[in-house]
């Protein structure tokens, strides 16, 4: 995983913002089939949004940081 640089990650935002969701992680976690399905639309769209449901913002920061380390993604942006 390669950080993004403030040019990078700005255009990746504007990119981002007409998206929806293509995956959703809901509180069964990260399973296995969600990660092939984070991987399967990374291959297919290089950038995507994915929702996680819950209130914990700690937990929720670690799963990007778990996706990230699995897939060899970069976070482009974290809200809520």
């Amino acid at each position: 995983m390669n950080p993004l640089s403030p040019a990078e990650r700005k255009l990746l935002k504007s990119r981002a913002h007409a998206l929806k969701p293509v995956v959703a992680i809901g509180n069964e976690g990260l399973s296995a089939a969600v990660l092939k399905e984070i991987e399967t639309s990374l291959k297919a769209h290089d950038l995507i949004k994915i929702r996680v449901t819950g209130d914990d913002r700690d937990a929720r920061q670690a799963l990007l940081g778990e996706i990230c380390g699995r897939t060899g993604a970069s976070p482009g942006q974290h809200i809520g």
